[in-house]
């Protein structure tokens, strides 16, 4: 294998075992392919426990212990990690540990990218954030609503650039196995932001109509939404009709065995859950936010609905319901425009112009 590009560390911090984390592995992986790549975790994280699978594919695995998003051990250890690899181009996922990562980084030669992969709120253009942010090189985003998020809510240095470049999704063809029930599909961490509860109210129209179903929330509780979450399921009239599974990396099983993917979140990036649920040709039902409207502009088939509108929600679930093999049949053409749109030559093609 020929490398062509620089050593590059991969940096996601986060303790979480979300998108981000996921994604932030899948990228180690393909960049091996350019270059000798080195994955800097959190000590006892998510993507630390990888370490077996990163070892498979010859990606090297740091690990730091600490305790606050500004951190002296951050500093001194990343400091010393890219030292160490001779590492050229860095890669962070992530947003606040850039504190510690700023003064890590002083003084060395490195391309700097910040890979966005979430809706940011509130601008961030004071005094420190333009100095922490003053040396990244490209700000990335996953999608055309971040990458104006990015540039509204970043402050930029003089030769920072903007990229969009589409994260490469797992595209498997559909294989679907026989069930009896209707089947719906929820793919993320149970979170406020995420749309379960929204989801599950939906529901009650399905129990209205006397509609026979199961649906899966495939996702592990945040913890601080953990007491608030269970409280309104364990008092749902059908909660035997929601399924919580926690997490699995078994997620193409759940796709095979779903009709509808209901995924009404409130402030997403670019799920690879909802795009992976649309190569499988499942019928998905979404809010009319973010970045949702691009993907139907790229041609995707699927249904929104107004943004936090329940009532118009629980009606589009119904009308799937009843219009299912319609909806199925329309959603078929959705491979292959995930094929061509979302494929892992493309992505890397994009990396590959940006690094040294």
């Amino acid at each position: 294998m020929e490398l062509t590009k620089s050593p590059t560390a991969v940096i996601c911090l986060s303790a979480n075992n979300g998108g981000m984390e996921i994604d932030s592995i899948k990228l180690a992986k393909k960049l091996r392919n350019v270059c000798a790549v080195t994955l800097v975790a959190k000590q006892n994280s998510f993507i630390a426990s990888h370490q077996d699978e990163l070892q498979q594919h010859n990606i090297t695995l740091e690990t730091i212990r600490f305790h606050s998003n500004i951190s002296l051990s951050i500093i001194i250890n990343a400091r010393r990690i890219i030292k160490q690899y001779s590492i050229k181009n860095v890669i962070f996922f992530g947003a606040s540990e850039l504190k510690s990562l700023y003064f890590a980084f002083l003084g060395l030669d490195i391309n700097l990218i910040v890979r966005h992969g979430t809706t940011k709120s509130r601008p961030k253009k004071d005094w420190f954030h333009k100095l922490i942010y003053s040396n990244v090189n490209y700000h990335v985003s996953i999608c055309k609503h971040l990458k104006r998020n990015v540039e509204y809510i970043i402050p930029f240095g003089k030769d920072t650039q903007s990229k969009l470049i589409y994260s490469a999704v797992d595209v498997q063809p559909a294989k679907q196995q026989e069930h009896s029930r209707l089947t719906l599909l929820h793919v993320g961490r149970i979170t406020d932001a995420k749309g379960q509860v929204d989801a599950i109210k939906a529901c009650r129209n399905l129990v209205e109509h006397a509609i026979d179903f199961v649906f899966y929330l495939v996702g592990d509780i945040e913890e601080s939404y953990k007491k608030h979450f269970l409280d309104f399921y364990n008092t749902l009239p059908y909660k035997e009709n929601i399924k919580l599974v926690g997490y699995t990396e078994d997620v193409q099983n759940h796709l095979q065995t779903a009709d509808i993917f209901l995924f009404p979140s409130h402030g997403e990036g670019l799920s690879n859950a909802f795009l992976e649920a649309l190569a499988s040709s499942l019928v998905c039902i979404s809010y009319n936010n973010t970045s949702f409207p691009e993907l139907q502009e790229l041609g995707l088939y699927f249904n929104m609905v107004p943004n936090k509108d329940i009532e118009k929600l629980s009606a589009q679930l119904l009308d799937t319901t009843l219009h299912l093999e319609e909806k199925r049949k329309n959603a078929e053409k959705n491979l292959a425009i995930i094929q061509k749109q979302f494929s892992t030559e493309t992505e890397m093609k994009k990396y590959k112009e940006i690094l040294r």
